[in-house]
């Protein structure tokens, strides 16, 4: 005989038909309610981009990268299991339906022989971890609502600012959870009354269905049918709850990760004028005025609170929550209301656009994106005053953040030798100094050092001096589109006019906009940040490393060059610590002989894409905070905790921020320094 098994045993003609009926009548509903949701998201506006449809699905879905990625404490494992659990259940019915159906257009059966055995040996196996992983996020669960409770109606979906896990306990969850976990279990109990029912010699292929087998030898054909519609049962339950709870995730992130855009974390969308023109608005003011795109993302929100979990303004008591937002957003699609009337203008200029929010959701939800785009429509409405609408006109009016005059820009370079481009001169990089660089006391020390260092490596550069202006960062993620065009384009014709290939620059943010927006609007060059330039000339011996003794120092890492751009192991190289924290090739190459990196830096608890914000970005350096509710007062005191002496950054905006919060927060005499002035006293002596 040949190992198989018989489809529908003891299920006559009568039985088929009314299951066909009901699984299709749970389906169909299934797909009307999705539908209708649907109908929410074709309100927005048209997607600009070209999905890349596989790549999304196998990155985002199968591979599981976001979650995968996640801390362990944030239940990645647990959700690992429970979704590979599922996908082999879905595999294992999806095989089946093929070899059932096959012969009707004339494939053959292939669901017996080896291939059976194989088959039932693996899925009855795999589906251990489906079970596994519910049984543990139901205990996860239950220790929760046991210390926290049910939230109120007044509190539902809400987080507690205590509960730093950030898991919203619903009731509904456990009914999803008791679903899943009855779907597992009846489907072993249905294998194991089949076999109970109706013994065969290869029955030992299934390795967990066989042993339950045994406690209930002789199973009769009754109850070996009432069993297999007890299944079924769950699973047509399965299908009609799914819309309806936080698992449709299942479907609409599915379709989120499929039509996700090429977009770079730190990258934000353009607005034409024709768009301008064609609507009469800038920004968001209605959820419809998201794309279709962004308006589908809100639906696969799990409302796991893992994006406010990790948002430095919620961490110090502000009322952003970026969680909160996006049900918010979402609310104001499905009740066609406006965005202002849903979210706080507090909450939305609260956002420092670190991406904390958008690197932790594990379903691609870009909250900056939303954020920005609503802080749009109030900049242009005129809804924006005070300090922030001052660093606003400075940039308009003299291309710097500070409203410093374009002449100050060669203060810095006074005595130096400094070689200019409009001298005429060759050179290989062009050193972009930013606002801060040319302008803050403090950054202006960094500005130097790393003049200086390639001076000393023989690195031919050159700095456009007045002919610098600011690359309009921070007027763009406050929400002034326009002048950030304005000041992009002004700076590429210069770069056109001088052929600049290559960039260097020691500010983070200054680096996201040169290297993932400018090439909007036709820019095309090689931006390098100092760290990583300096690192490079350490590497080939034209410069000798720092060497703090170890454990003195410790090093923040900037939100826009960790992060954002994922470039942390470049900023460490530099004193000799190897890691594996960033994509680097030849660090993690390091990595992978030498699994016990030494470490230089006292490194702080969160570090490299998981640091913590100083609070700077978005626009906030700019704008004023209450002593209480500044978040680098937060990163701050978690960097005196290692017991470093002295603070290393590698973003002047960092440095402007840390130096305030740790004069704020102990009196202890704690040094600031950038990496490019630790590099220059070890080469002092060369």
């Amino acid at each position: 005989m040949i190992p198989t098994r018989q489809e529908f045993l003891h299920i006559g003609p009568e039985g088929k038909v009314a299951f066909y009926l009901i699984t299709f009548l749970s389906l169909a509903y299934m797909g009307w309610v999705f539908y209708r949701k649907s109908r929410f998201w074709m309100k927005g506006q048209p997607i600009t981009w070209t999905p890349d449809y596989w790549k999304g699905i196998i990155t985002y879905v199968l591979a599981q990268r976001k979650v995968a990625g996640s801390r362990p404490k944030s239940g990645a494992p647990m959700h690992l299991l429970i979704f590979y659990g599922f996908l082999a259940m879905f595999v294992a019915t999806t095989l089946l339906a093929f070899a059932s159906y096959g012969p009707i257009v004339g494939l053959p059966n292939f669901h017996r022989g080896t291939y059976y055995l194989v088959y039932e040996t693996v899925f009855d196996l795999l589906g251990l971890l489906f079970i596994f992983g519910i049984v543990w996020a139901a205990g996860r669960r239950f220790l929760l609502i046991r210390r926290f409770g049910y939230p109120s109606p007044d509190q539902e979906g809400k987080l507690s600012r205590n509960r730093h896990n950030a898991i919203t306990h619903e009731r509904m969850d456990s009914v999803a959870l008791f679903v899943l976990f009855m779907l597992g279990v009846t489907g072993y109990l249905l294998s194991a009354a089949r076999i109970s029912n109706n013994p065969q010699p290869w029955d030992w292929a299934s390795v967990v269905a066989y042993p339950l087998a045994q406690f209930a030898p002789g199973l009769s054909n009754q109850a070996y049918v009432g069993i297999w519609w007890f299944h079924m049962i769950w699973v047509w339950g399965f299908f009609i709850m799914l819309p309806h709870m936080r698992l449709k995730h299942i479907v609409v992130a599915t379709l989120t990760a499929a039509g996700a855009p090429e977009q770079k974390m730190g990258e934000l969308q353009p607005i034409s004028l024709e768009e301008v023109e064609k609507t009469g608005k800038i920004g968001v003011a209605e959820a419809r005025d998201y794309s279709r795109w962004h308006l589908m993302s809100l639906d696969a929100c799990m409302s796991c609170g893992r994006c406010t979990e990790v948002c430095p303004a919620y961490g110090v008591g502000k009322t952003l929550n970026p969680k909160q937002v996006v049900q918010d957003i979402h609310r104001a699609m499905v009740v066609d209301d406006s965005v202002p009337a849903r979210i706080s203008e507090e909450a939305l200029w609260a956002c420092t656009t670190c991406n904390a929010c958008v690197e932790a959701c594990p379903v691609l939800i870009r909250h900056v994106d939303l954020i920005v785009d609503a802080r749009r429509n109030l900049v242009a409405e005129g809804k924006l005053s005070g300090t922030g609408a001052v660093m606003l006109r400075q940039v308009a009016s003299t291309s710097n953040a500070w409203g410093a005059p374009a002449n100050s820009r060669e203060d810095w370079m006074k005595g130096l030798a400094v070689p200019l481009c409009r001298e005429g001169g060759d050179f290989e990089y062009l050193f972009w100094v930013g606002c801060a660089g040319a302008t803050d006391p403090g950054a202006v020390k960094t500005t130097k050092a790393v003049a200086s260092l390639l001076k000393q490596a023989g690195v031919s550069f050159a700095c456009l001096g007045k002919e610098e202006a600011c690359t309009g960062d921070p007027a763009r993620r406050m929400g002034d589109e326009f002048t950030f065009q304005d000041k992009a384009q002004a700076n590429i014709s210069v770069f056109q006019k001088y052929g600049v290939k290559k960039v260097v620059t020691a500010c983070p943010h200054c680096l996201n906009t040169l290297q993932n927006e400018y090439g909007q609007f036709g820019s095309q060059m090689e931006v390098w940040h100092h760290t990583q330039l300096l690192g490079q000339l350490v590497s080939e011996g034209r410069l000798q490393p720092a060497s703090p003794q170890p454990g003195k120092v410790t090093y923040h890492d900037p939100c826009y060059l960790a992060r954002v751009n994922n470039i942390s192991d470049a900023p460490r190289s530099l004193v000799g610590q190897e890691s594996n924290h960033d994509s680097d090739k030849s660090l993690l190459a390091k990595s992978l002989t030498d699994p016990t990196p030494i470490e230089i830096f006292a490194e702080p608890q969160h570090k490299a894409t998981k640091t913590l914000c100083c609070g700077a970005g978005g626009g906030r350096m700019w704008m004023e905070e209450t002593p209480d509710q500044r978040p680098g007062n937060r990163r701050a005191e978690e960097l005196l905790a290692t017991g470093a002496k002295e603070v290393a950054v590698a973003c002047p905006f960092c440095r402007i921020m840390l130096d305030a919060s740790l004069k704020q927060v102990t009196q202890e005499e704690i040094r600031i320094v950038d990496l490019a002035e630790m590099l220059q006293e070890a080469n002092k002596s060369k």
